[in-house]
């Protein structure tokens, strides 16, 4: 996918054969990722660009750029991409602001490289791990499961995917573009992720994917904001509950039952049991 603005057309780069099936409305640009790493696409949400010869110089410059960038990601969590500003990194880096200013060139640029770098942080911690699981179910809970833990050591900072889009709703542009792409990217492997649950006969054949996915990143968006907004207990084990009832819904009939009959199985025993 590329942006009207050359220097923001190195945004991860997905494969169109990697695509979940899903009817899209004309003119709207679709990103894409691959779920299933061994038999579809190379196991990530994003495509590093090939790495050339630095010389030193190059070579310390760019860590100079990824330390403005570990800055920059640890303020924006706190404050929002909005927040960002390359006066304020220049405060908390101890640089000039002509110095961080020449690594980015604007603020603009500087949102989206934070961008960059948080999306390539959740793919390592959620996704990447996750395809170490067999495809279809087991899978799917992973990478549910994955994003779960991901959101509850974000409760104090925040979540950019969330922050980001209340901040960038209703503003076009190349930031809020970087951010709706990578957002889509970790959509389209869930979409593929159920897909391939159906696909494997762990869920039922006439599930709908695209409303699964609503679904689940309704439980998240709803544990982001009773966690962090509402401050109230016990939500983490309510979205786990949550996904498994979103589950069972979809569940082929013999393994609902089957799992029906599992979770009556210990109640059964109990009021059987001699004394009682």
């Amino acid at each position: 996918m590329s942006f009207p603005d050359p220097a923001f057309s190195s945004l991860p780069a997905i494969a169109p054969e990697a695509r979940a099936p899903r009817e899209r409305g004309a003119g709207v640009a679709a990103p894409a990722a691959t779920v299933d790493a061994a038999e579809d696409a190379p196991d990530r949400l994003s495509q590093d660009p090939p790495r050339g010869a630095f010389t030193k110089g190059a070579q310390k410059g760019q860590q100079t750029r990824a330390a403005i960038v570990e800055a920059a990601l640890a303020l924006a969590s706190h404050k929002g991409l909005e927040g960002l500003s390359i006066g304020a990194l220049a405060d908390v880096t101890q640089m000039s602001k002509s110095g961080v200013f020449a690594h980015f060139g604007s603020r603009e640029e500087l949102q989206i490289s934070v961008i960059r770098e948080y999306h390539r942080r959740f793919e390592e911690e959620v996704f990447s791990p996750a395809m170490s699981e067999p495809r279809g179910l087991s899978r799917l809970r992973a990478l549910f499961e994955r994003w779960v833990r991901r959101v509850s050591v974000e409760i104090d900072s925040g979540c950019i995917y969330i922050s980001g889009a209340v901040e960038f709703d209703d503003r076009p542009g190349p930031v809020r573009d970087a951010l709706a792409t990578m957002v889509g990217t970790w959509h389209e492997a869930l979409e593929r992720a159920i897909g391939q649950a159906v696909e494997e006969g762990h869920l039922r054949a006439d599930t709908d994917a695209a409303q699964m996915l609503f679904e689940v990143h309704g439980l998240i968006l709803a544990l982001h904001h009773d966690a962090r907004f509402l401050r109230h207990p016990g939500v983490l084990a309510r979205a786990r509950a949550g996904f498994e009832r979103v589950v069972g819904d979809r569940l082929p009939v013999a393994h609902a039952a089957a799992t029906d009959k599992a979770r009556t199985a210990p109640a059964t025993a109990r009021r059987a049991a001699p004394g009682r």
